[in-house]
């Protein structure tokens, strides 16, 4: 180690003493020094007290208190910064889930007002008021017009450098996201941990899980206010467990450092809180196809073998994955000649039959000389050091293993290098796992909190701190390192990462999963929830592992978990070492063609999946929503008695599965406003709840009246081209609207306009509807030369059928099912179709439709 490393871990040691680490600012080096020890402040009870003084600040109020600091800063009208500190000043630190501009006082802030009374401090937004209580410096806030939103029931407090606030919590209001939470979707009468952790087997109690996501969204009679608390310290959050009227939360260590976002409807608020800490950017298009797995696929034989089956069977197929038994020995980036003796040629035969490579690579590295991720990562100085200066050694799969220091964009820079060999040998993308990070033979799983980061991000001093800081957010850097690294090996290929571990802002990066969870009835039913709350979180792509991972599913189970796996974002079969053959054909028969129609029926849907999930790169809208983020004005859609189970995949579709096991009928809440469709038959429905009787082979989905979906005909994988018209499927109510996205799915020419948008909406009437289309914008050619239009919920035959004002010959209505087909050339100038059922002065009903 060099002379000035040594001299800081010397200086670290001495001063830290055992301690939590923050910033200092006197210090010349801007390195960290120590903050007193916990042990010796634990019990020392301080409230942030009453109000001294305050002052203006730019786009705020800054508040000196009795033990401490309070600063008020309105990002936009509708989201309002606010931090505290016991320091004698606050201090620039690095936020890795805001976005540096919207973190940062904004160049042209919002109108602000700071007022104060006898009792209060006050900032005023044009749609929020701040008021701060001088005799505890308690904090509230309003609505522009007094409408109470959230309130402190008690003075801000630590227990040494630990502090919690706790506000009122009302009887009636109802609390989502905050990441992978196993449980119900409301987080009513329960309490967490934010500490990622390897939980293998996890269950429905388990807590902390893999990833700290402390995005709060709460909802009361249709107003939605988010929370974004923005500290990597262990946190702690309770909803009503202390005290029934109350929530808290609070962290271990850090300063208080929130951001309060109003909607006041939760898709705003949802929008908004994206834009902070940014969103997924656009997938390949192969990331949304099915995707197979197990721990592990070896040998190159065994693996062959999957992909051919696949193929034979014409079982559509766009991923396979290899678990760490493809590597020598579990070093990651190596493979095992024995097991793979053609390993580039396997990868390059994938990819000729319309298959991607994702392989493992773990972040421990085999402490050995003469492998050459340990040699040069050693060489650079890039691994997590204990407080003595020497490399933090733990035992993970490979053995004693050393660790890089993500916190470094050095090291970062050096571990994103090591993907050259296999992105040369044609892998398409990678799975960072273990990233908590995982460690053996330890109780608590995971590094001691005092292994030493060395903090070097660009434009910033340098400092030194600990793994009670860093270990949250150890799993985020891991993947930025890995999406960044294959940025730079291919500039024009958008990477793919699927990560385990995050925290706030990782899907900058990153897919996730819900990790190992179990082959049971329970953890299907609960990965709805859990997979709403992730998209709420700013997690779009997400999924889980399909029929579960510890254990072996019955063939129902793994049935029916394929069929809803089919409408999931990330759709990936992944099963454990050990447990039986897991691959869509195990079972017979009879299995086998209930979930080949429904992974077909993924891939038949993908430009509605697709065009879905490009929006969301735009509004941080989740693909797989919950029912209230489109209705929040419907409380009976908000959960319990079965509705955890239902959920919106894009805007237009409702999933509604059983949720328990399938042995008695259960009811569907449809919500109202809408017409809704049955998605298999299209049957309408009017009423607002519709009883279902289980059958393996069916899984509900339901259509919103007024959606038009685009589909496409089947393929084998994305990478074939379809062939056929591009299928709209109309469900006519007063008004409709619909769009569609192409472009070439692997590349970022479409940032340079080589896309392909159009947008459709509809104006229905008892006798008449008219679909309009637009002109297509972007330079993209699509697959498709030709539209076939499927209308449904048709009454009768129609007397007319024109685009643009023209007959169009060779439509055809089916009385029994309702609808109305016409297909007609692509108009890329845009077009209107026009379906009349009156053929004189005397109305004739054709639509059933929506009240006015």
């Amino acid at each position: 180690m060099k002379n000035v490393s040594l001299f800081l871990f010397l200086f670290f040691l001495v001063a830290r003493a055992g301690a939590q680490v923050s910033q200092n600012p006197s210090s010349s080096s801007g390195v960290s020094q120590a903050r007193s020890t916990q042990a010796n402040s634990a019990s020392h009870h301080v409230e942030l007290g009453v109000v001294r003084s305050f002052q203006a600040s730019p786009g705020g109020v800054e508040i000196r208190a009795e033990n401490g600091l309070l600063r008020i800063t309105a990002i936009e009208d509708s989201i309002i910064r606010v931090r505290a500190t016991r320091e004698a000043q606050f201090l620039n630190r690095h936020s890795y889930a805001v976005l540096p501009a919207a973190g940062q006082a904004p160049q042209n802030p919002p109108k602000v007002s700071v007022s104060e009374t006898a009792d209060a401090v006050e900032l005023a937004t044009a749609a929020l008021r701040v008021r701060v209580a001088r005799a505890d410096s308690t904090i509230s806030i309003l609505s522009a017009d007094g409408t109470q939103l959230c309130r402190d029931v008690a003075p801000l407090a630590w227990n040494g450098p630990e502090f919690t606030v706790a506000r009122y919590m009302p009887e009636d209001e109802h609390y989502f996201g905050l990441g992978d939470k196993a449980g119900s979707l409301d987080h009513r009468n329960q309490a967490f941990t934010m500490w990622n952790s390897d939980v293998y087997g996890w269950q429905e109690s388990t807590d902390p899980l893999y990833k700290s996501i402390p995005f709060l969204l709460a909802l009361r009679h249709g107003v939605s206010y988010g929370m974004l608390f923005d500290n990597t310290y262990r946190q702690h959050w309770q909803f009503g467990k202390g005290a029934p009227d109350e929530y808290s939360f609070g962290a271990e260590g850090g300063d208080l450092d929130y951001y309060f976002i109003y909607g006041p409807t939760p898709k705003r608020v949802v929008e908004a809180y994206t834009a902070l800490v940014g969103r997924t950017p656009l997938p390949p298009l192969w990331s949304l196809g099915f995707q197979q797995s197990r721990y592990s696929y070896y040998p190159e034989s065994r693996a062959r073998e999957i992909v051919n089956t696949y193929r034979q069977k014409k079982l559509p197929l766009d991923v396979i994955y290899l678990d760490i038994d493809y590597q020598r020995e579990n070093r990651p980036f190596t493979v095992d000649p024995q097991k793979f003796p053609n390993f580039a040629g396997m990868v390059h035969d994938f990819l000729s039959q319309g298959v991607r490579t994702v392989l493992i690579t773990d972040l421990h590295i085999k402490q050995e000389r003469g492998y050459a991720p340990y040699d040069s990562g050693e060489a650079g100085d890039f691994f997590v050091k204990n407080p003595d200066g020497s490399d933090y050694v733990g035992v993970v799969w490979p053995g004693k293993s050393v660790f890089p220091d993500f916190t470094r964009k050095a090291a970062r820079d050096w571990w994103g290098s090591l993907y050259k060999q296999f992105v040369d040998d044609g892998v398409a993308g990678f799975w960072n796992d273990m990233n908590e990070p995982a460690i053996f033979e330890r109780a608590d799983k995971t590094m001691p909190l005092d292994v030493v980061d060395r903090v070097e991000e660009p434009g910033e001093p340098p400092r030194i701190t600990d793994q009670r800081e860093i270990h949250n957010v150890f799993g985020m850097l891991n993947s930025e390192a890995t999406h960044d690294g294959l940025l730079k090996l291919r500039p024009n290929l958008r990477p793919f990462v699927l990560t385990r571990a995050t925290y706030a802002g990782g899907e900058r990066y990153a897919a996730s999963w819900t990790g190992d969870n179990s082959s049971t009835w329970n953890h299907m039913r609960i990965s709805v929830p859990m997979l709403e709350n992730l998209g709420i979180s700013g997690l779009p792509l997400i999924g889980d592992d399909i029929g579960g991972f510890a254990g072996s599913p019955q063939p129902d189970l793994l049935t029916k978990w394929i069929e809803l796996g089919s409408f999931n974002p990330i759709d990936r079969d992944h099963t454990t070492k050990g447990s039986a053959n897991q691959e869509p054909w195990v079972h017979g028969p009879a299995h086998e063609a209930v979930r080949k129609r429904y992974i077909e029926e993924r891939y038949r849907l993908m430009p509605y999946i697709y065009t879905s999930l490009e929006e969301t790169t735009r509004d941080g809208l989740p693909l797989m929503r919950p029912l209230f983020l489109e209705y929040p004005d419907q409380e009976d859609l908000l959960g319990g008695d079965g509705k955890d189970s239902e959920y919106l995949f894009g805007r237009d579709l409702l999933i509604a599965p059983e949720p328990y096991e399938f042995v008695q009928d259960y009811p569907v809440a449809l919500p109202k406003g809408s017409l809704w469709y049955d998605y298999w038959t299209g049957k309408q429905f009017a009423a607002q709840e519709v009883q279902i009787k289980p059958a393996l082979d069916t899984l509900p989905v339901f259509v919103r009246g007024g959606a038009i979906i685009p589909r496409q005909p089947l393929v084998q994988s994305t990478s074939e081209m379809p062939r056929g018209p591009l299928e709209l499927r109309v469900y006519p109510d007063r008004t409709c609207a619909g769009s569609l996205y192409m472009d070439d799915g692997v590349s970022f020419n479409y940032l340079k306009g080589d896309y392909l948008r159009v947008n459709y909406t509809c104006e229905g009437y008892e006798d008449a509807l008219r679909v309009k289309i637009s002109p297509q914008e972007g330079s993209y050619k699509p697959w498709f030369n030709q539209i076939q239009a499927v209308i449904y919920g048709v009454k009768q035959q129609p007397q007319k059928v024109e685009l643009n004002g023209n007959p169009i010959p060779g439509s055809s209505y089916n009385q029994k099912e309702q609808k109305m087909t016409v297909t007609f050339a692509n108009p890329s100038q845009g077009a209107e179709l026009r379906i009349s059922c009156s053929a004189t002065q005397q109305p004739s009903v054709c639509f059933s439709l929506g009240h006015e």
